[in-house]
């Protein structure tokens, strides 16, 4: 998995394997909560 953080407000995750493939697109505040959500364990899915 790749991560852009370069681009100003969003933040593009795509897989590394397939580079031309498609990419998801989030906001930097929602990948934020996702990120603490991980690392704090409060992730239900």
């Amino acid at each position: 998995m790749e991560v852009a953080s370069n681009l100003p407000g969003i933040r593009a995750v795509r897989d590394s394997k397939t580079p031309a493939g498609p990419a998801l697109i989030f906001s930097s505040s929602a990948w934020t909560r996702f990120l603490t959500c991980i690392t704090d364990g409060t992730l239900n899915v």
